[in-house]
């Protein structure tokens, strides 16, 4: 499978030059808090497994020697830890070394995060424990260390399941034991605990606030230097005697705002006695505005109103799991987001790496953050579990400026109880539930006022409660959309129950979705399948709805049960096809400020030589001056039965439009080709100095028209033939529209030839037809298959296992070569070089029925043509027929696609030019 030979390619690239480095990620792991006396300690670590849980038993803490290698921080299990999975309990030993220029200072070993009870010892002394799978925690060495001899910590991680634990998606790849950075670094005698900025742009401000981990019984100097775009800015206290925490303000005339375009970090330095520590801030302000000159609430960056277009990222590593291999491929994570348009992701249900967080930051880029979910019940220890890592998470990620919301709870996952209920166990969303869940947004707006805070990111009959966003999750298939969208926004409303869990009513907050795509939106799931086509369907009709104030496509990248991604889970691309449909287009237009569009409707039958009226959509997200004058620059043309494409006919016309301006345009007339075929209107929005801001096409299946010009045709259906043989298999799809076989063997056909033409009228022939290659599938090898598995818990199945799948367009090819000869003459041979799906096979996707299935959605080929001589013209007259064969020199298959499929509408013909233009 395609998703297999890319996993080859990238562990020779990625694996290979990682194990020759001594320190994995050797970055500091907190650029948000940061000192700068610390000593990475990830590298190769002395390990062993514990499946017994004799350990603390038999003091392994004092034993010499461990029999495995494990590199950190990598979990147990991924293959960058070069440890298989083998036990619930692992124990690591390494040797340390303490520099001397640390005497004096207070000296602690950091644990970026490891799952989930986790103890450590320095030689034989006991430094504590820390329960939790996903927060920093920190042991203080004994200052009475001898810094002239080496030491040695021992760290034993129980990941023992524990269904009341904060297990998020780690059916992906678990997270096991260590998975961040492990670090030993000096902080003062009086050291900071933390540091929250809290930015006010209205006031021109930043509150800082410093905390400690005890009070001192005596005042402590500490200075404060702040780094801002127009030079330093100092300032200087005492923190007073038995307190904790002291906060302040600080002015910062004139500010340079953080925002998606000027991504702009203030950097920080603080000094309490002789703790020195680093930060950064963003002077940003997350709040809720209306949407200009509308009553319509949108989340808002800076006082302005940002239509949110984000992705869910599972942020899985295929080697690493939790754990990326590399500072570099952590950035490229933010770039890849911000490539395509996007303007933030949603980091399902686990806390991000900080390093991570920091590139967002630094790119530009809003993040939803999720705190992950239990898989058992509500019950006090789960509460407890989670109340615990909600403070924690909030208190290290407190001072990223592109964390704009915390996401509590997703689609109610552990929250439900079974209830025994006359006489029958039921699961229930309890009301009790439902009232913790309220007090768990009251607890982080408590913590955090200066975010959004989302009580459950809703879905499936579960409703919110107290809840600043008004989200929501669907799957869809793209014909689904428009319905859906209405019934959405007619029901949102102050005071609506829609939504909302009974006892508990919508208030003025943004109605957003916060999950949707159509993988979840077939039978079973799509399985890989081109997201393209659906995909466009839905950005079409969201951009006609701004009552719904922005989306959350699932996902960014494929992952072990879901390949909708955006990229392959090795982050390799796939390709939608727009390129090859609009000359210049791209995702990026999907997610444009400026969006002209047809609406839901992108393909639709229509008469040749007939008038069309096509609905118009203009959609501006843009803070603009005053009225601009836009040009619609529309042009149509058509692939006729001959395979040859026409001139395109162009139309202008011009639009006034203005900042954040939503509204449908006069409808436009179109005069349809005379011939039979796919036609496709191309448009184009551009500005006045000629840039062009937007495009989006439609297409038409033109029927009921003539020939070409001075053109007959001959033809013959893809499932006509009269002779075949397949080593693997052979199968048609709707009854012919497109036939496959797959391996070795050959399709023969014998074309009739019904008009009436004299070969002396005839200038020239040729055969056109769509091929491509044909993999076969996992789906087409006739096994079973489970629609009812656990996905949320990882299942492993095939991505063309499912049998709505057809793996989508990407980098890597399947390809095949085939003879096309007639009577024993070969004609030539063609290297079909793929077998690909994606927004071109329009006309695959057009045929598909409206019953939650798929049947090689938007699968296609490659347009064929090939001149027959005069002879064979004159032999298949005389005979009545022309035998035609296509036959693979290897086993790559062929697929031979009917006018109705694919993306060319075209049987297998035989075009004749005739001489008089008749």
């Amino acid at each position: 499978m395609k998703v297999k030979y890319l996993l080859l390619i990238f562990i020779s690239v990625v694996i290979q030059p990682l194990k020759s480095q001594n320190i994995p990620l050797p970055e500091h792991p907190r650029p948000d808090f940061e000192r700068k006396e610390w000593l990475n300690l990830n590298g190769e670590w002395e390990f062993e497994f514990d499946s017994s849980n004799i350990g603390k038993t038999f003091d392994w803490w004092q034993k010499n020697t461990f029999s495995k290698k494990i590199i950190v921080p990598f979990p147990w299990g991924s293959e960058l830890s070069g440890i298989k999975d083998e036990a619930n309990i692992g124990w690591y030993k390494r040797k340390i070394s303490i520099p001397n220029s640390w005497k004096g200072k207070r000296i602690f070993i950091t644990i970026g995060a490891s799952d989930w009870l986790t103890e450590a010892w320095i030689d034989s002394t006991y430094l504590g424990k820390h329960q939790g799978g996903y927060m920093p925690f920190s042991f203080e060495i004994d200052p009475r260390l001898d810094f002239n001899k080496e030491h040695t910590i021992t760290i034993r991680a129980d990941d023992k399941r524990r269904d009341f634990t904060l297990y998020g998606k780690q059916g992906y790849g678990n997270a096991r034991g260590i998975w961040q950075t492990v670090y030993l670094e000096a902080r003062g005698v009086n050291y900071l605990e933390k540091i929250h900025c809290i930015p006010d742009i209205d006031h021109d401000q930043v509150m800082i606030k410093l905390f400690v981990p005890r009070a001192s019984d005596k005042p402590v100097p500490f200075s404060i230097q702040l780094g801002t775009d127009k030079g330093e800015v100092i300032y200087k206290d005492t923190f007073p005697v038995d307190q904790v925490v002291v906060n302040f303000n600080m002015k910062i005339p004139g500010p340079r705002l953080w925002s998606l375009e000027d991504p702009f970090l203030y950097s920080i330095k603080i000094n309490l006695g002789d703790d020195e520590v680093t930060s950064y801030f963003g002077m940003r302000k997350v709040s809720v505005t209306n949407l200009p000159g509308t009553q319509i609430p949108y989340i808002s960056l800076n006082n302005k109103p940002v239509y949110l277009q984000l992705t869910l990222d599972q942020s899985y590593h295929p080697q690493g799991f939790y754990t990326f291999p590399s500072d570099q491929f952590m950035k490229d994570e933010i770039i890849r987001s911000k490539s395509i348009g996007l303007n933030g992701i949603r980091i399902h249900i686990k806390p991000e790496l900080p390093r991570k967080l920091y590139w967002a930051d630094k790119l530009g880029l809003l993040v939803m953050a999720d705190l992950p979910n239990s898989w058992g019940e509500p019950e006090p220890q789960m509460r407890d579990e989670a109340e615990t890592t909600l403070k924690e998470y909030i208190d290290r990620d407190f001072n990223h400026p592109s964390i704009f919301s915390w996401i509590v709870f997703n689609e109610t996952w552990g929250l439900i109880s079974n209830v025994i209920k006359d006489g029958k166990s039921q699961r229930m969303y309890l009301p009790e539930t439902q009232n913790w869940v309220a007090s768990m947004y009251y607890l982080a707006k408590s913590l955090d006022p200066s975010r959004l805070v989302e009580d459950n990111s809703i879905c499936c009959g579960r409703g919110h409660t107290q809840t600043d966003i008004n989200s929501w999750h669907e799957y869809l298939p793209g014909w689904a959309w428009e319905d859906h969208l209405k019934m959405i926004t007619e029901n949102d409303y102050p005071g609506s129950q829609f939504h909302f869990e009974k006892g508990f009513v919508q208030g003025k907050q943004p109605n957003i979705n916060s999950e949707c795509g159509n993988v979840w939106g077939y039978d079973g799931s799509t399985g890989d399948v081109d997201w393209s086509y659906d995909y466009h369907r839905m950005m079409n009709t969201f951009r006609k709805y701004p009552k719904v104030a922005g989306w959350l496509y699932t996902e960014h990248h494929d992952v072990i049960n879901e390949w909708n991604g955006y990229w392959r889970f090795d982050r390799t691309k796939k390709y939608t096809g727009f390129e090859n449909l609009v000359a210049g287009m791209t995702l990026n237009d999907m997610h444009s400020k400026y969006y002209l569009s047809t609406g839901n409707e992108i393909v639709r039958t229509v008469n040749a030589n007939g008038s069309v009226s096509v609905p118009m959509y203009l959609s501006i997200y843009d803070d603009i001056e005053g009225s601009n004058k836009l040009t619609i620059l529309t042009k149509l043309s058509i692939i006729d039965q001959a395979g040859n494409e026409s001139e395109p006919s162009i139309l202008k016309g011009e639009v006034q439009a203005s900042a954040w301006e939503q509204k449908e345009l006069p409808s436009i007339q179109l005069k349809m080709p005379p011939t039979n075929g796919l036609a496709i209107l191309k448009l184009y929005l551009v500005s006045a100095t000629g840039d062009t801001l937007h495009r989006n096409f439609m297409h038409f299946i033109v029927e009921n028209g003539i020939n070409p010009k001075a053109t007959l045709i001959e033809s013959i259906k893809p499932n006509a033939y009269n002779n075949s043989k397949w080593d693997l298999k052979s199968w048609s799809i709707f009854d012919g529209l497109k036939v496959n076989g797959a391996g070795k063997g050959f399709y023969e056909y014998r074309m009739p030839i019904k008009e009436k033409w004299k070969l002396s009228e005839i200038a020239h022939g040729y055969l056109v037809c769509e091929l491509s290659a044909k993999q076969l599938f996992d789906k087409d090898k006739d096994e079973k298959f489970d629609k009812n598995q656990d996905y949320m818990l990882g299942s492993r199945v095939s991505p063309s296992k499912n049998p709505n799948s057809y793996p989508m367009t990407d980098e890597q090819v399947f390809s095949s070569i085939v003879d096309i000869s007639t009577g024993g003459k070969l004609l030539k041979t063609v290297n079909l070089k793929d077998d690909p799906a994606d927004h071109q096979g329009i006309l695959s996707w057009n045929s598909q029925l409206k019953d939650r299935k798929l049947r090689e959605a938007g699968s296609h080929g490659y347009l064929i043509k090939i001149p027959i001589e005069r002879r064979i013209l004159s032999k298949a007259r005389k005979d009545g027929y022309l035998n035609i064969k296509f036959e693979t020199k290897g086993n790559g298959g062929l697929a031979v696609y009917g006018k109705d499929f694919g993306q060319y509408p075209v049987d297998i013909n035989l075009v004749l030019m005739t001489k008089n233009g008749k």
